[in-house]
C-alpha cells in the first residue's frame, strides 16, 4: 500500500495495537473504482477528486487509497469496507466499483500480449528437436533461462560442438558454442544472453529486474536448443566472424538462425550476411535478421535482402509507472524504470538556483552542461528539459526528475522519473511554494492495457535502397523494453558502471524483435518440418495483424512492413508464396548483377539466362512493391505472383482490395479454387489510378472465410 511508506513508526505502532482499527482493517478489501475518461478541464487533478471522494465514506483516506489512475482514465484502487464500496457504487460520476483481482503477470509479457503464452498448444517433445542458432555476443551459460531439466540429450541430427573456451560447459538445453573473438564463448554484454532467452529460454518463475514486473520468465520454443556463436566484443561485430559463424552453424545443422546484427544498406555482395544467408537459405534454414536502430530516417534499413526475414520494432501493453511522492503526501505519476528502493526516506529538491550558483535561473532549470555543482549531492535533482551527457558532472544527486512524456523508459544509474507537463508544473508549484520542498521517488510499478503495438521511433524504416522492388522491413514485433536474461558480470547502463548486476534486464531495439520471430519461425518447424525458409516467411507475413498507417510519413509500410508478429494464426496461413534459390538469383540478374557478382552471393558460377528475365518486382515475395520515377510514372503496373494451397485440399479463395489512396487495384482471376495440398495457382495484380502522391499503399486479401492471406502493395516514387 503506497500510503504506509508516510506513516510515522508510532503510527504502525498504534494500528497494530488497536484491537478495533484491526478489525475494520481486517473486513476491508482491494477494489477498483472506475470514473470512466479523464475531464477536459486542465486543472482537474484526479488525486485530488479521489481523495474529496473517499472523504466521504471513510474517515482514513491515507489508509484506504492504494493508487490513482490519472493520466489516460480516470479511477482509483482503495481498500473498502463493503458499505463504504455500496456507497461509492451509488456516487455521481462512478461507473462501476469491482474487486482488484490478484493477477499473474509473465516477464516476457511480450509473448503473452501476442497469444502465445503457457496455454498455447505446442508439443515440447517435438519442439526439443528444433536448434536455434545464435549469432551474436555470446551467452551467459549459469543462466536459469539455460537450464536443461526435463530435456533429453541433443537430436541425433546435430552435428555441432561446445567449444565456449575455459571454465565454459553446456548441456542438454545450451547444445553448442563458438567464438570467434575474445577469449569464450561467455557474454560479458548481456545482448546475446537476451536474444537467446527470448527466442528459446527454459521456464523461470520469480524472474524480474529488481522486483519490476516480477513473473514467468519464457522464450518462444522453451523446450528448443540452443547454439550460440559469438562474434561480437564491446558491441564490435567483426564481419569475418559472421561469415565464420554462418558457416558452422550451417554445418552444425541449426533449423533457424537468429542475428540482432547490421548496418547501414549495403550491396549484397558486400554484406556478409546476405551472402552468409543465401547460404543458408539454399541449405534450408531461414535466417532473421534485425532491421536497425536508425529510425525514422527513410531508407535507413539494413537488412535488406530478399533471403531474409528482416524485423522492425515496436511496443507491447505493458506501462511502467514511477511516482513522485512530495512532502505534503501527494504523489505524482510519470514512467522511467527505476528498480531503486529508498524506502520512503525524502531528500531536498534542487530547482533553479538551489542547484548553482553560476548560471542564470533558466539555464540552471534546464539543468545545462556546467551549470550543475556539488550544491546538488543528497538532492533530489529537477529539470526542465533532458539532461544531456556530462550535465551534472562529478556531483552525486539522490534522484533526478525530468520534464517530459517519453515512450521508451530507460534504466539510469539514479533513481529517475520522468514527469508529462501537467504532473510536473503540480511538482514545480510545490517546490516555489515551500520553505523547505522534499520527496521520494518511487519503486517503478508495471501494469498492462496500454495503447499497443506501436512502432518504435528507433526502428529502421524502408525503403529498400538497393532493391527498390522489395518491401522492407517485412514484420514488426515486440521491441521495446523486453525483460530477459541477461549476463551477470554486464552493466545495466551501457558504458557506466553503478556496480549493480541483475540476471535479468530491459533491453529495446530491433534487436530484441528479431529472436521474437525466430521463435515463432522455430515453432513452425515444429508442426511443419518440411516447410521451406520461404514458406515459412511467407506464412508469418501473410498471418500478421494490421498495422494502423499515421498521417506521419514516419509509419506506414516502410515501418513495419507486412504487420505485426501474430504467431497464433501462422501456423495455418491457408496459402503461401513460395521462392526457390533459383527465382533468387533470376531476380538479380535482372537487377543488373553480373555473374561474378552473382557467384560472389551464390557461391557456385551462375550464368545469366538470355531472353526476359524475372522483374524484381515480380519476384514470388509475399508483399508487393515497385519504385518508379516521378517523371515517368506509368498508368498502369503489373505484378505476377503463385500461392500454393497448404490449407485444406478442397478450398476456395476469394480476393479483397482494401485501399485508402486513390489506387485501382484489380485481381486476375479474383477466385481461386484448390482440389489439393500443394496445388499452385497463378495470378496477376493490376494497380492503376496513380496519384501525384509520392507513397501510396492499398491491401490484397485472399480469404476462404476462415483464413486470410494479407499482402500488401506499396507504389512510390
Amino acid at each position: 500500500m503506497a500510503s504506509l511508506g508516510f506513516l510515522s513508526l508510532s503510527s504502525l505502532l498504534l494500528l497494530c495495537l488497536c484491537s478495533a482499527s484491526a478489525t475494520v482493517e481486517d473486513d476491508r478489501k482491494a477494489y477498483i473504482v472506475y470514473m470512466g475518461a479523464l475531464p477536459s478541464d486542465s486543472q482537474y487533478s484526479a488525486m485530488s477528486h479521489h481523495q474529496h471522494i473517499l472523504q466521504q465514506v471513510t474517515s482514513s483516506v491515507e489508509n484506504s487509497l492504494v493508487r490513482n489512475y490519472g493520466r489516460s482514465f480516470n479511477g482509483f484502487e482503495a481498500k473498502l469496507t463493503e458499505s463504504e464500496r455500496e456507497k461509492l457504487s451509488a456516487m455521481e460520476g462512478v461507473v462501476s466499483v469491482f474487486p482488484s483481482m490478484k493477477l499473474s503477470l509473465q516477464t516476457t509479457r511480450s509473448w503473452d500480449f501476442m497469444g502465445f503464452g503457457d496455454n498455447f498448444k505446442r508439443n515440447p517433445e517435438i519442439e526439443s528437436d528444433i536448434v536455434i542458432g545464435v549469432i551474436d555476443s555470446g551467452i551467459w551459460p549459469e543462466s536459469k533461462s539455460f537450464s536443461d531439466k526435463g530435456l533429453s540429450p541433443p537430436p541425433a541430427k546435430w552435428k555441432g560442438v561446445c567449444k565456449g573456451g575455459l571454465n565454459f560447459t553446456c548441456n542438454n538445453k545450451l547444445i553448442g558454442a563458438r567464438f570467434y573473438v575474445g577469449e569464450s564463448a561467455r557474454d560479458l554484454s548481456g545482448h546475446g544472453t537476451h536474444t537467446s532467452s527470448t527466442a528459446a529460454g527454459s521456464k523461470v518463475e520469480g524472474a524480474s529486474f529488481y522486483g519490476i514486473a516480477n513473473g514467468t520468465a519464457r522464450g518462444g520454443v522453451p523446450s528448443a536448443r540452443i547454439a550460440t556463436y559469438k562474434v561480437c566484443e564491446d558491441e564490435l561485430c567483426d564481419s569475418g566472424s559472421i561469415l565464420a559463424a554462418f558457416d558452422d552453424a550451417i554445418a552444425d545443422a541449426v533449423d533457424v538462425i537468429t542475428i540482432s546484427i547490421g548496418g547501414a544498406p549495403a550491396a549484397l555482395d558486400y554484406d556478409p550476411i546476405s551472402i552468409a544467408a543465401f547460404h543458408a537459405m539454399d541449405k534450408g534454414i531461414l535466417t532473421v535478421n534485425s532491421a536497425g536502430n536508425s529510425g525514422p530516417i527513410s531508407g535507413s534499413v539494413g537488412s535488406i535482402s530478399p533471403w531474409i526475414l528482416t524485423v522492425a520494432a515496436s511496443t507491447t501493453d505493458r506501462k511502467f509507472i514511477t511516482k513522485v511522492a512530495l512532502g505534503n503526501g501527494k504523489e505524482l505519476s510519470g514512467t522511467s524504470i527505476n528498480g531503486f528502493k529508498l524506502n520512503g526516506t525524502k531528500f531536498p529538491f534542487s530547482y533553479g538556483k538551489s542547484g548553482s550558483n553560476s548560471c542564470s535561473e533558466d539555464d540552471v532549470r534546464r539543468c545545462k552542461s556546467g551549470c550543475i555543482d556539488s550544491t546538488l549531492d543528497g538532492k533530489i535533482l529537477v529539470c526542465d528539459q533532458p539532461l544531456l551527457k556530462g550535465s551534472i558532472g562529478s556531483s552525486k544527486p539522490a534522484g533526478v526528475i525530468i520534464q517530459g512524456n517519453v515512450s521508451r523508459p530507460v534504466i539510469s544509474t539514479v533513481p529517475l522519473a520522468f514527469l508529462p507537463e501537467d504532473q510536473y508544473s503540480l511538482l514545480t508549484s510545490y517546490i516555489k511554494s515551500t520553505a523547505k520542498p522534499e520527496g521520494t521517488i518511487l519503486k517503478t510499478e508495471t501494469t498492462n492495457g496500454v495503447d499497443a503495438p506501436v512502432m518504435a521511433t528507433f526502428s529502421s524504416r524502408g525503403p529498400n535502397t538497393i532493391l527498390g522492388d522489395i518491401l522492407k522491413p517485412d514484420i514488426t514485433a515486440p521491441g521495446v523494453n523486453i525483460l530477459a536474461a541477461y549476463s551477470a558480470v554486464a552493466t545495466l547502463v551501457p558504458g557506466i558502471d553503478d556496480g549493480r548486476r541483475s540476471s535479468y534486464n530491459f533491453l529495446s531495439g530491433t534487436s530484441m524483435a528479431c529472436p521474437h520471430v525466430a521463435g515463432v519461425a522455430a515453432y513452425l518447424k515444429t508442426i511443419h518440418p518440411k516447410w521451406s525458409p520461404s514458406t515459412i516467411k511467407s506464412a508469418i507475413m501473410t498471418t500478421a495483424w494490421p498495422m494502423n498507417a499515421s498521417s506521419s510519413e514516419e509509419v506506414n509500410e516502410f515501418a513495419y512492413g507486412s504487420g505485426h508478429l501474430n504467431p497464433t494464426k501462422a501456423a495455418d496461413p491457408g496459402l503461401v508464396y513460395e521462392i526457390t534459390g533459383d527465382d533468387y538469383l533470376k531476380m538479380l540478374c535482372s537487377a543488373n548483377y553480373t555473374a561474378g557478382e552473382l557467384k560472389a552471393i551464390a557461391g557456385r558460377a551462375v550464368s545469366c539466362p538470355e531472353g526476359p528475365n524475372l522483374a524484381i518486382k515480380d519476384l514470388n515475395y509475399p508483399s508487393l512493391s515497385v519504385r518508379f520515377n516521378s517523371s515517368s510514372k506509368p498508368s498502369e503496373i503489373t505484378f505476377s505472383r503463385t500461392v500454393t494451397n497448404v490449407g485444406p485440399a478442397s478450398s476456395t479463395y476469394k480476393a479483397k482490395v482494401v485501399s485508402s489512396s486513390d489506387l485501382k487495384v484489380e485481381i486476375e482471376p479474383n477466385t481461386l479454387s484448390f482440389k489439393s495440398v500443394g496445388e499452385k495457382k497463378l495470378f496477376i495484380v493490376k494497380v492503376s489510378g496513380m496519384s501525384s502522391a509520392d507513397f501510396e499503399s492499398a491491401t490484397l486479401v485472399w480469404s476462404d472465410g476462415s483464413r486470410t492471406v494479407r499482402s500488401p502493395i506499396v507504389i512510390y516514387t
